[in-house]
């Protein structure tokens, strides 16, 4: 038989156990809404901190063009992509052309817009996986550019370009003064081979290259390749015949020649103090020879003569040590037996660029309406497209608007994009 359940007796409370017992549940909670209470301080402590010193300078606008913002980080975004595989250091030069890059992408885009160019999010993601990159807003952005600017080449500008031009067959070499022209055609007219010297002598890299052998262009590639003043020449040349010296002042060659007079001379130290002059052939340097030796001032030829910068303050006269100015130089400056105060023989350097130079040209053939090559036309019409990129910056219409970026913004988006 089950024994009856005897239940408790309930407890009761005295007035002073139940006075104790709600103020201990009242201290109790006190107690805990001031710990909630300090929690939740410190928390919106950091939030505020998190977001006045990452969000809000992260989602200010930094660039404006017409209707469409962007943010700083996408800006900031923009300079890591720009930067990859570049040492840290090279981001502050990359501040202002990355400004420049998001304008123009995005002012493309609006301008192939008004052309009926556009592109699908389809076709963004699938050339996205074509190349194997994330799905993100930068990649997306620079991906759709790129796909903006194949469809503006092969649909718009394929039509602007002509598919036939006058056109002449050019063979061309530069070289450094009139007297070397005299004597390469000198040997031209002895059956010597065009593409052979122009092989061995041309100071044009495209020249020298090719042998010479420019091939078939029109005359706006000729531009490209030449300079207008020098195209002239070339079709208004008769064919087959050899050109006479057409100076170029504009052109860069890869040779220059000094002239140096050591005036002191410390082989300890390898420390000289020098008169030099750099000039841009040899010719040139031979007449300056003789007017020295004439008896005229090194000072007031180097001014008259010199591609050195500076020369008109320091009128040729430099204090150098080993490596200042070229290897060639020092191997006379600092060479034992070189006697002060004389002056050197026209000293070759193929290290350094000067300017001007001589073209030698012979027309082979003329066409009045040739085909112009694939790769003629897609120069043309890259050209084209950058024209008209320049007409978009230049039109009152649109409007861009980068000023949200001063220095002190553009150094926080650098430190950010340096974090990775």
């Amino acid at each position: 038989m089950a024994k009856k359940k005897v239940e408790k007796p309930q407890r009761i409370f005295t007035k002073r156990q139940l006075s104790r017992w709600q103020q201990q549940k009242k201290r109790q909670r006190i107690i805990l809404g001031v710990g909630i209470s300090t929690i939740v301080a410190v928390l919106a402590i950091i939030g505020v901190g998190w977001y006045l010193g990452q969000y809000q300078p992260l989602h200010q606008t930094a660039i404006r063009v017409n209707d469409t913002e962007f943010n700083m980080k996408y800006y900031i975004e923009m300079l890591k992509v720009d930067s990859w595989n570049q040492p840290a250091s090279y981001l502050p030069y990359l501040a202002d052309d990355v400004v420049k890059k998001i304008e123009r992408n995005e002012l493309m885009r609006q301008g192939a817009l008004k052309l009926g160019i556009s592109v699908s999010d389809d076709e963004v993601k699938e050339e996205l996986k074509s190349y194997n990159l994330p799905n993100e807003d930068i990649q997306r952005d620079l991906i759709h550019t790129k796909l903006v600017i194949d469809k503006l080449l092969n649909e718009h500008f394929e039509q602007q370009v002509p598919l036939s031009a006058e056109q002449v067959h050019l063979m061309a070499m530069l070289l450094e003064s009139e007297e070397q022209v005299t004597e390469v055609r000198a040997k031209l007219e002895n059956s010597e081979s065009f593409t052979e010297l122009a092989e061995e002598l041309s100071l044009d890299y495209f020249s020298k290259i090719n042998q010479g052998d420019f091939g078939w262009h029109p005359e706006v590639i000729l531009n490209e390749l030449l300079g207008a003043s020098i195209v002239e020449d070339v079709f208004s040349a008769e064919v087959g015949v050899l050109s006479q010296p057409i100076y170029d002042e504009e052109v860069s060659k890869e040779v220059g020649y000094w002239l140096a007079r050591v005036l002191d001379r410390n082989e300890e130290e390898e420390e000289a103090q020098i008169e030099v002059m750099l000039l841009g052939n040899e010719a040139e340097a031979q007449e300056v020879i003789s007017r020295l030796e004439a008896g005229e001032d090194f000072a007031t030829l180097a001014k008259e003569f010199s591609r050195l910068e500076g020369v008109e303050e320091n009128e040729g006269e430099y204090e150098i040590t080993t490596g200042m100015i070229s290897p060639v130089v020092d191997e006379f400056v600092f060479n034992p037996e070189t006697a002060l105060k004389t002056i050197s023989e026209p000293i070759r350097d193929d290290t350094i660029t000067t300017e001007g130079g001589y073209w030698l040209i012979k027309v082979i053939a003329k066409d009045e309406d040739r085909r112009i090559d694939k790769e003629d036309r897609d120069l043309l019409k890259s050209r084209a497209l950058e024209e008209w990129v320049s007409s978009l910056w230049d039109d009152p219409e649109n409007e861009v608007d980068d000023s949200y970026l001063d220095d002190e913004k553009k150094s926080w988006a650098i430190e950010q994009a340096m974090k990775g």
